[in-house]
């Protein structure tokens, strides 16, 4: 596998060398990221990085790092100087902040819009989902690539070792076969002072995941007109806060939830006081690692329910976040004519040989490979590394986006780890992303957080049986006198707007 991986490696450099054009002297591209390692030094000169980065594309990069801890600060000194003193690309860690935005608006950075929409010429930015780069536009155009991270990443995981003692054997595929799972899980439960779901006073991850399976937005939808809608009044939301009333009415969730910290989430299911969790998916091969590590398991005793079938076939997932965590813009410092090459050299950057580069560095150098190929972040003599790496390939990952998702030399997983990776790779398509995410509702800046927790604290005590569902529709109309219908027209303005409307 070694031998494949680095011949690989030399092909992608080869087809990466010719798809940028030859120059006699290199493209010097001035770029600005957050430094996680300020007190330590950067070697600038020899760096077998930046020179390996230079071989391939004929880039080279001159790189300004700036504190993490004063990262906010930094940019907001930098937006404010001419176009041509700032650096052509800087890496944002706050794609929402209020100045980025503003910037955006005021032509700080290029409109890459029809970039990542060129699948022919930018094929790693091209295959982000559509719904991420929405979630990072800004009056629906895109001005930077977003910096991704697991999406969707949340779903359902259960202990597939009791849900065989329950009677339940197959994996749910299906919202039929997930309430069946469920029943049979909380009939088990009865028996053994256990309940079916582990749901504690955070409840917005649970509520999301159950209403968005059954085909409810991700909170705001757009309605059969074209128009903004909130999702507690599509039918699909009532329907999944009944699933979980039905589950409560016959004992499958603690009735006490509500006072139930978040802290105590991992050690309900550690002492098997609860079997199945509506929460991010990496903690289902986390708690798997747990149990190998404390009590001895040696057999797969969880399972991941990426996505359930609806009765028409289809499948929807509330993303546990927006899928990115800052981009990187291209700022006016670049002109016109060189936008096209740097805008490749992103799109190089994200894929296999750019994201190696960054977030890994040089073979034997910054990363080693074992016997059957894998990566490892030290030599297999364990020799202490660290600052060797630091010196050399320092905070460049800063620079990584990875938007077709992690292309890297894969260190060794667990089976469910590889699944987690698969299904964010797979299930992104699914997501149901949030249309109004990009847009600013003054109102809502204003009376967002008490609104929000009128429809929170309804579906809590719809859920728990305190309200029935005349209590919980005078609950959303209070939700819409006092604010929410003034958030949903503005809402509807900033999306028209975006369209052209």
């Amino acid at each position: 596998m070694k031998k494949l991986i680095s011949l690989f490696l030399a092909l992608v450099m080869v087809l990466s060398m010719a798809s940028f054009a030859a120059a006699e002297e290199p493209f010097e591209l001035t770029v600005l990221l957050p430094d996680f390692y300020s007190t330590e030094d950067f070697q600038t000169e020899n760096n077998p990085v930046l020179d390996a980065i230079e071989a391939a594309t004929g880039v080279r990069l001159k790189v300004t790092f700036a504190a993490n801890s004063e990262y906010g600060n930094t940019i907001n000194t930098t937006l404010a100087d001419p176009s041509e003193k700032q650096p052509m690309v800087i890496s944002l860690t706050d794609a929402r902040g209020t100045s980025i935005i503003n910037s955006a608006r005021a032509g700080a950075f290029w409109d890459l819009t029809d970039f990542v929409k060129d699948a022919e010429n930018y094929p790693y930015l091209a295959a982000g989902p559509e719904g991420v780069y929405n979630n990072v536009s800004v009056d629906g155009r895109i001005y930077g690539i977003y910096r991704s991270r697991a999406y969707p990443r949340a779903g359902i995981y259960y202990r597939s070792d009791i849900a065989k003692e329950a009677g339940i054997e197959k994996e749910p595929e299906t919202i039929e076969e997930l309430t069946a799972l469920a029943e049979a899980l909380a009939a088990y439960g009865k028996e053994h002072d256990a309940y079916a779901l582990n749901m504690v006073s955070y409840t917005a991850g649970t509520i999301s995941i159950i209403t968005c399976a059954f085909g409810a937005p991700n909170t705001w939808g757009i309605d059969a007109e074209g128009n903004i809608y909130p999702a507690h009044e599509d039918p699909a939301y009532l329907e999944g806060l009944k699933w979980l009333r039905h589950l409560y009415e016959i004992g499958g969730i603690n009735p006490d939830f509500v006072t139930i910290d978040s802290t105590n989430w991992d050690s309900i299911e550690r002492t098997s006081k609860a079997y199945m969790r509506f929460d991010c998916l990496d903690n289902c091969y986390r708690q798997q690692e747990w149990f190998e590590t404390n009590e001895g398991v040696t057999d797969q005793i969880f399972a991941m329910i990426p996505g359930l079938k609806k009765a028409d076939g289809s499948i929807t997932i509330w993303p546990q976040n927006p899928g990115f965590a800052g981009e990187v813009v291209v700022t006016k410092a670049v002109k016109e004519a060189d936008l096209p090459k740097v805008v490749k050299f992103l799109d190089w950057c994200n894929g296999p040989e750019g994201q190696m580069l960054l977030n890994w560095g040089v073979q034997d150098v910054t990363y080693w490979l074992d016997e059957d190929g894998y990566r490892l972040a030290a030599p297999a003599d364990g020799s202490d590394v660290t600052a060797q790496i630091h010196l050399i390939q320092h905070s460049l990952n800063q620079l990584g986006m990875n938007v077709p998702g992690d292309l890297c030399i894969p260190a060794k997983l667990t089976a469910l780890r590889q699944e987690y990776n698969d299904f964010n790779s797979t299930y992104g398509q699914y997501a149901v992303t949030n249309p109004c995410y990009p847009f600013v509702s003054e109102t809502y800046v204003a009376f967002g957080s008490m609104l929000d927790q009128i429809i929170s604290d309804a579906a809590v005590q719809y859920i728990s049986m305190q309200i029935d569902e005349d209590g919980l529709r005078a609950a959303w109309q209070q939700w819409s006198d006092e604010g929410g219908a003034m958030i949903t027209e503005e809402y509807n303005a900033a999306y028209h707007a975006s369209l052209g409307e």
